[in-house]
């Protein structure tokens, strides 16, 4: 026998191409959905003659400067909105403490740069601060710990509970690669600073389902699989009800509705995504986001094919974006960058103006360092415990 027959054969592409398919499958993902985010399935429709198929214009046309209620962001034609404005700005706090995250992470890292580190902003086609762009749910980090000086790890209460702090966490799946339980810990420890509730319980699974994609041998029933073993409450029955729905489905378009019918029950925004209940976005065991359990849902219908997968989160419509950006990010992580269409992927960096290969690139190296330091951890704490039992032989 050869050495190098002792080394069995990789399943799947390495991590590096992992990470750069994941990062570039949310930003893409986050691009075709921006501009139809907040309609429902029927209104797309008929907005575009058809199912959104690809990269897409402004809804109001040339009218996105003033047309409420998406004035003034030009949303649409390959901008990419706040989910990978936030992702990308967790990527850096990783290059600069590179290790794991948490709460304080947050406080000492993420909020200086979301005031003080200018970046070009797409959607406002200019240079502008992170805080210019995010919304109120995202602004509420720095409120809570810039000029509220509250305990990182508890920030996160008395937000409004949506997937704010889901939307931006695929980097901690990418850092815990194939560790699932552990993107789930570092995830939930990190969006404390953040959310509450059935929110930062979307982080810590869609973190989760990230890791687990990267898996070698994953499929999307492992992923799916990863999730269910993490997830509580609410948003495990609500992942539970949308998988056992969407196994009925390979094509998107059919299972639109079914989906939408099977997570109502956990969603507490209602019917009308612009007019939420009065219930809507409140802690709750019962209730999970929209966006994580329909984009493990069109994870299975789609098969993990990138354009049925991510194209049925788009032509969802309501919170799309976000949809999308999840869905992209694990397709990316299961398969790698040539998952990720070319054309896309080229026309939304260009048109803006972001280079979405450096990022995967920063965040792979910060992920090898992770890898081998918690190697080391772990090593020597096998050490100590063999100590520790040596007298039980």
């Amino acid at each position: 026998m050869t050495p190098t027959q002792d080394v069995p054969a990789p399943v799947g592409p390495p991590l590096d191409d992992r990470i750069t398919g994941s990062l570039l499958g949310a930003a893409v993902g986050d691009a075709l959905g921006g501009p139809v985010e907040g309609y429902t399935p029927e209104q797309i429709l008929e907005r575009h003659g058809g199912r959104v198929t690809g990269i897409v214009g402004p809804w109001n046309g040339g009218d996105w400067r003033t047309a409420r209620p998406i004035a003034p962001y030009h949303k649409g034609d390959g901008h990419v909105t706040d989910d990978t404005l936030m992702t990308h700005a967790l990527i850096r706090v990783y290059e600069k403490v590179r290790g794991h995250l948490d709460a304080y992470a947050v406080a000492d890292h993420l909020v200086p740069e979301l005031m003080g580190s200018p970046v070009w902003i797409p959607e406002l086609e200019a240079e502008a601060l992170p805080l210019q762009r995010i919304f109120l749910a995202e602004k509420w980090i720095v409120t809570r710990l810039h000029y509220g000086h509250v305990d990182p790890r508890e920030a996160g209460g008395g937000n409004v509970v949506n997937c704010g702090a889901a939307m931006y966490m695929a980097p901690v799946g990418l850092v815990n690669a194939a560790h699932p339980a552990a993107a789930y810990a570092e995830a939930i420890d990190l969006t404390g600073a953040h959310q509450s509730s059935y929110g930062r319980e979307a982080a810590g699974v869609f973190a989760a389902a990230v890791a687990a994609a990267c898996a070698p041998g994953a499929t999307p029933a492992s992923v799916v699989g990863a999730a269910l073993s993490l997830a509580k409450d609410g948003t495990r029955a609500a992942i539970d009800a949308v998988a056992e729905v969407a196994a009925g489905h390979t094509d998107f378009e059919s299972a639109l509705t079914p989906l939408r019918r099977a997570v109502a029950p956990f969603d507490s925004v209602g019917p009308d995504y612009r007019s939420p209940s009065l219930g809507a976005r409140r802690p709750s065991r019962l209730h999970s986001i929209e966006e994580l359990p329909i984009a493990l849902g069109m994870l299975l219908v789609g098969e993990g094919d990138f354009r049925r997968t991510v194209l049925g989160a788009v032509n969802y419509g309501r919170d799309c974006d976000s949809i999308a950006t999840m869905a992209g990010a694990i397709v990316g992580a299961l398969h790698g960058e040539s998952a990720v269409p070319s054309d896309w992927a080229k026309r939304v960096a260009e048109a803006s103006r972001l280079d979405l290969h450096a990022p995967a690139a920063a965040l792979t190296t910060v992920a090898r360092e992770i890898f081998a330091r918690d190697t080391a951890l772990r090593r020597a704490h096998e050490s100590a415990f063999a100590t520790l039992t040596s007298a039980d032989r």
